[in-house]
């Protein structure tokens, strides 16, 4: 059979405008993190100001006009989100230096916990059944090996069409006959709800049988002792209704995979640091990878539909940080551990990574008509706030240039003029490549992690060139985020496709017709800087990013140029560990459950 017998479990819909029910008390929050968080904020706002201070000051020097004022109200938000990265990342650099950080091992796994069922759940939509099975495979048999194959169970959960499901449903039972656990698979026939959707309808036809769900994408690899080291954690800590884990990058084939690859493996670890430090109970859920409490997630997480046509009405689109904080809402703690043994695969292209960008940026803007919900923990609307953010600083960022570039050409003091002006220029580049600069320094500190990452010059290459396409692609990711912003406020909402997983070049002239406002705006740049040579001094950057965008997009989604930076030693990132073997590059074994929930 492809499916066990049905144990039901209502998921009632949650009302965003009441008062939720009684909420239990967080027993693993951990101490001092309003003092954590205060810190944060306050080094936060101290850094914007500090970077804005010459500026406003040499602004207001002949009196404030208009565009003054729009671009102080500009670039004091802008630098300020910069220097939340860069606090964020700060933490987090001396946690990992001083060695009092939990993170980088197995999340303990004594067997004598798992005293119930965990359910790991893949929801699919029209992917290479030959991927998404090997995978499976892969998962299954670690888990087994873990010892775990009694307490687990494996459900592929298809929204695929009907032919794609008939070859899903043979690949389920080929592997099904051989598997050392059980593996389930379901097709819908109506995509009712896209993923939160489809996992909804599990809960309420499966959910009764399992405590736990480890919740996957398509895309997502968990080693066996990750998973079951979760559901040991999540059974010696029952008030902890979610634990997300930090995935890294795996099996990256084009050069614009293997680049983000070497970014996610070398700049991500000081980062997630320094946001577990300050999140603690009130982390965030990105949708995957992560194991949660099925019945805290019925009784808390049923999403209404908002009011309104799409795209910022209707189905709750990036729904994972809205159920963190339903979660967090009904008292459950929700946190994000650093384990190994936790990837997922990574868009091939630029182009690609656009497609789910804007999917991500319709669902993170909804998040600003949930902010005002009833009983939700200022964390947590702390987080929407942010991800919704993040789809409206590009726009700003182009906004500031273009706004710049007007005070150029009239002769007004700018950003670009004055001694005290750089000041600023100079602060806001410290924010933005200091936490890169920290990154290097972790890794070079410790033998092993140098070695995973090629040794010290390979190192110090790939991150040369890393910051140079960094700078390069800014703008390019710039223009695709403010066209996809455009296009949702013109009501055009972003469609449910199937992602391209697999490419192996696109060709420049379908580089070119996909980059006609970036070509048009860097000729636009080219003549501010001919008028402006100073101007054109601190826009080239953007002007060769912006007129070398097709060239950018055609050469990284080359696989031939990306197994060659690999055969020159370059983006080499460490071994990614998926058997039943403990990691090999911890910094420093956890002793006990309370350490990594309370590192959570």
């Amino acid at each position: 059979m492809p499916l066990p017998p049905e144990a039901p479990l209502d998921m009632p819909e949650q009302r965003l405008d009441g008062n939720p029910p009684a909420m239990r008390e967080v027993e693993t929050q951990p101490p001092g993190l309003l003092v954590k968080r205060l810190l944060v904020i306050s080094a936060t706002a101290v850094l914007g100001l500090a970077a804005s201070t010459d500026l406003r000051f040499q602004l207001s020097l002949d009196g404030l006009d208009t565009f003054d004022v729009l671009l102080l109200a500009l670039f004091v938000p802008l630098v300020s989100w910069i220097a939340f990265g860069f606090v964020t990342s700060l933490t987090g650099f001396i946690k990992l230096m001083s060695g009092s950080h939990p993170g980088f091992v197995a999340v303990p796994r004594p067997r004598e916990f798992r005293r119930h069922r965990t359910a790991v759940l893949m929801p699919v939509y029209n992917e290479s059944v030959e991927a998404i099975f090997a995978r499976v495979d892969a998962m299954t048999r670690s888990i087994a090996a873990e010892g775990g194959a009694a307490d687990f169970d494996f459900f592929v959960l298809s929204d695929s069409n009907e032919l794609h499901g008939r070859r899903e449903e043979e690949a389920w039972g080929r592997l099904a006959r051989t598997a050392p656990m059980r593996i389930y698979y379901r097709r819908r026939a109506e995509n009712i709800g896209r993923k939160p959707g489809n996992i909804e309808e599990w809960v309420r036809r499966f959910g009764g049988a399992y405590e736990h769900m480890i919740v996957l994408d398509a895309d997502s690899m968990m080693s066996g002792s990750a998973m079951v080291g979760l559901a040991s954690v999540m059974e010696s800590k029952p008030t902890v209704g979610l634990l997300q884990t930090v995935p890294m990058i795996i099996n990256a084939r084009t050069l614009f995979q293997r680049w983000m690859q070497f970014a996610s493996h070398a700049y991500g670890h000081i980062a997630s640091a320094g946001l577990l430090w300050w999140s603690g109970s009130e982390a965030n859920f990105w949708g995957h990878n992560a194991i949660v409490r099925t019945r805290a997630f019925a009784e808390s997480c049923g999403l209404p539909k908002l009011p309104g046509r799409p795209p910022f009405g209707g189905y709750i689109q990036s729904h994972d940080m809205v159920e963190a904080a339903l979660l967090r809402r009904r008292g459950w703690a929700v946190h994000m551990v650093m384990i190994d043994g936790s990837y997922e695969e990574f868009p091939p292209t630029i182009l690609d990574n656009a497609v789910r960008d804007r999917r991500w940026a319709q669902g993170n803007l909804q998040h600003l008509r949930l902010l005002a919900s009833s009983g939700l923990h200022w964390t947590s609307r702390l987080h929407l706030l942010i991800g919704a953010s993040a789809y409206l600083t590009s726009t700003a960022w182009l906004l500031l240039v273009l706004i710049q570039c007007k005070l150029g050409l009239s002769g007004h003091e700018s950003l670009v003029s004055g001694g005290s002006s750089y000041r600023s220029l100079a602060l806001t580049a410290l924010y933005l490549f200091g936490p890169k600069l920290m990154a290097l320094a972790w890794i070079l500190a410790s033998p092993d992690r140098r070695d995973g990452f090629g040794g010290v010059l390979a190192v110090l290459r790939s991150a040369a060139i890393e910051i140079v396409l960094s700078i390069l692609s800014a703008p390019v990711a710039m223009v695709n985020q403010t066209k996809a912003l455009a296009g949702l406020l013109l009501g055009i909402p972003s469609h449910w496709t199937s992602q391209n997983r697999e490419v192996d070049h696109i060709p420049l002239g379908t580089a070119l017709s996909k980059t006609r406002e970036h070509l048009v705006l860097g000729m636009l740049f080219v003549v501010v800087g001919v008028l402006n040579p100073v101007l054109g001094f601190w826009l080239s950057p953007m002007i060769v990013g912006l007129l070398g965008a097709p060239w950018l997009i055609a050469g990284t989604s080359s696989r031939s140029w990306g197994d060659r930076v690999m055969a020159s030693g370059t983006f080499v990132v460490p071994e990614p560990v998926l058997g039943s073997t403990p990691p090999h590059r911890s910094s420093r074994p956890v002793h006990d459950h309370e350490e990594a929930a309370q590192g959570a």
